[in-house]
């Protein structure tokens, strides 16, 4: 029988990773590249770096792994997977080939239990029609897992993550509260119902990004994961233009409304709020703790010149020139 894997990690998942001050002081002494071929890099905050190939291609490569989020070896490899590959598609390209990171502690976990992990992971890139071609694998304190992920996209259909324009119309593609439920995994507090939902969103892939970069009226695409919708949303907004969101359209999965009630939720859920709170109004309630909710392989999150009538994609507002998140 698997180990429950939560035993073995204090924290997991896309809340387990560091809060955006604390990223922005790490990154702030790190040079870039002065290579022309490297168009995008980590000074921007978009889902991974783009390198031209030469001839209108260019390669997107990418890596995210983190700590257990749920119990299951093989359903954290599906997650970590189907998380980590999301980056490529949040760029509009198309997944190429991955390589596993894995971290496990020997002496506490079983090697079968390591296998399954690497079994769900494979279970996801056979979905996106890649393979796990090699990696690297070391004997850590807590079990990690994730994977470096290239993939390749034509130039004109590339898509970033702050290219919005005002009067644009804002998208997201899954409900939100994935963060406050693999908490209440972690704490016994979600039922079977919640732990389905957890399951089916989170391994879900994001593979609409690939059909989306291809549609020249989409003018900026990320996926919500760690910092919550606000603040991904506030990265693609930049420091100048600002959004009007209709929070009764912004979907949310109800059992985390019901955890959020109980006011159980990941520690990042604060510090993401502290890093948004001053260019947000009209957040007055427990709202914050679903749109600040630290996504684990969360939804796309896209503008659009057009409107965009499609099932399981959802229109929460539109882009203006206040500066200013506001929530009416």
């Amino acid at each position: 029988m698997p180990c429950n894997l939560l035993e073995f990690s204090k924290g997991g998942g896309c809340g387990c990773k560091i809060e955006p001050a604390k990223l922005g002081l790490i990154l702030k002494s790190i040079k870039h590249s002065s290579d022309p071929r490297n168009l995008i890099d980590f000074r921007t905050s978009d889902d991974a770096s783009v390198m031209d190939l030469g001839n209108g291609l260019l390669l997107i490569q990418t890596v995210d792994f983190f700590l257990p989020v749920v119990k299951d070896p093989y359903d954290f490899g599906r997650i970590a997977a189907a998380n980590a590959i999301s980056d490529v598609y949040a760029m509009g390209g198309k997944p190429l080939t991955a390589l596993s990171i894995l971290g496990w502690p020997l002496e506490k976990i079983s090697l079968d239990d390591a296998s399954l992990v690497l079994k769900g992971a494979q279970e996801i890139c056979v979905q996106a029609g890649i393979s796990i071609s090699g990696g690297h694998s070391v004997d850590s304190a807590e079990p990690i897992f994730g994977l470096s992920v290239s993939g390749t996209i034509v130039s004109q259909n590339l898509k970033r993550n702050s290219t919005c324009l005002v009067g644009d119309k804002i998208y997201l593609t899954k409900p939100l509260g994935l963060g406050l439920l693999a908490n209440a995994v972690k704490l016994d507090q979600i039922s079977e119902d919640g732990y389905a939902q957890l399951l089916k969103y989170a391994t879900q892939l994001n593979i609409l990004g690939l059909e989306l970069g291809a549609m020249p009226e989409i003018t900026a695409m990320t996926d919500v994961t760690g910092f919550g919708l606000l603040g991904h949303l506030s990265e693609m907004l930049g420091k100048n233009l600002g959004a009007n969101l209709n929070l009764i359209e912004i979907p949310v999965i109800e059992e985390a409304k019901v955890i959020a009630s109980k006011m159980i939720y990941p520690n990042i859920t604060t510090s993401n709020y502290n890093f948004i709170k001053d260019r947000t109004e009209g957040l007055n309630g427990l709202e914050f703790l679903w749109l600040c909710d630290p996504q684990t392989s969360g939804g796309l999150m896209f503008t659009c010149s057009k409107e965009i009538n499609r099932p399981g994609v959802c229109k929460i507002g539109e882009v203006n020139a206040s500066g200013k998140m506001i929530l009416i």
